[in-house]
């Protein structure tokens, strides 16, 4: 990194959620709620998708790196926020920032590429039911899982290497509660067309290609299921997609509410309500979706509570 930066640039400061003080402390109890269901939950789908034998199927062991990926990035952020409801002063390591944004969006990339996975594998079982084991085979769920991680780790350190090794103007302090991009762009004095060029391509083509393979899987089972005679089929295989179709629904909303709207409505404030959603209320939500919804976690969790 440079060597300027690496000398004199030492920490950051946050801004945080909020300035007033009367809300620091509902806000910490708050979100450390959040969090530890979060954690609790999370923890238990990666547990029950690992030592029940009824769950070691393709939808479950795309479910549990869902929960690993919503535990990454919520414990990359939610920690330090909390942390900073406390602390005398909001600050943040250079290096720690550096780590923190790199994760971050290895994580919450990552989502995006599971999510679209698990729609092709909702695709294969309900439009190809009899081909589905040799499809989705053990080694193809693992590529699957394996090419988010590896992809999204290569686009998250090119994108943190270029921030960091940019010049900063001088500017600490972060207009948000965690190291963010856009926000960390607004701080430096070099390459910033560059790298908003690169982070506007990346999110761009990601968004796109996650967004188009879940449409075209959701457009094939919508007609598959439309052709279906019995009304119980038809049933059963909206009920397969409903937890999903819930998550997507969720996640992408929040997405697309973050960056679709216009620059009018578009503030800091906002900004910080759209992260907290996805970065701690999602991760909470998610477990809690597929566990309320679906008859085989349900079952297992009950098993379990019951010896």
């Amino acid at each position: 990194m440079d060597k300027h930066n690496r000398t004199i640039l030492n920490e950051f400061i946050l801004m945080g959620i909020t300035s007033r003080p009367e809300l620091q402390a509902p806000l910490f109890v708050l979100f450390l709620i959040i969090y530890m269901i979060s954690m609790v939950g999370n923890l238990g789908m990666i547990i029950l998708t690992m030592i029940d034998s009824k769950l070691q199927t393709p939808m479950y062991f795309f479910l549990r790196h869902l929960a690993i990926i919503d535990l990454g990035y919520s414990t990359t952020v939610g920690p330090k926020m909390l942390v900073n409801f406390v602390a005398d002063e909001n600050t943040i390591s250079y290096y720690f920032c550096a780590i923190q944004l790199t994760f971050f969006n290895v994580f919450i990339g990552s989502e995006l590429l599971i999510l679209s996975s698990m729609s092709y594998d909702r695709y294969v079982a309900i439009c190809n039911p009899l081909l589905y084991t040799v499809i989705m085979s053990q080694r193809a769920c693992h590529v699957l899982v394996a090419i988010p991680y590896l992809y999204y780790t290569f686009n998250s350190l090119l994108v943190t290497i270029k921030i960091f090794n940019s010049s900063f103007c001088g500017n600490t302090v972060i207009s948000h509660f965690y190291c963010d991009c856009l926000a960390l762009l607004s701080l430096i004095c070099s390459n910033k067309n560059e790298i908003q060029m690169t982070i506007f391509i990346f999110a761009a083509f990601n968004l796109i290609v996650s967004i188009l393979v879940v449409l075209v899987s959701y457009l094939f089972i919508l007609a598959t299921i439309l052709r279906m005679n019995s009304a119980e089929g038809r049933r059963k295989a909206f009920s397969t997609c409903g937890s999903h179709l819930t998550v997507l629904v969720v996640f992408y909303g929040t997405l697309i509410f973050m960056y679709v709207q216009p620059k009018s409505g578009h503030s800091s404030d906002t900004d910080k309500v759209a992260s907290i959603f996805y970065t701690l209320v999602i991760p909470m939500l998610n477990p809690l979706i597929y566990s309320l919804r679906n008859r085989d976690v349900k079952c297992t969790l009950h098993r379990i509570l019951d010896h």
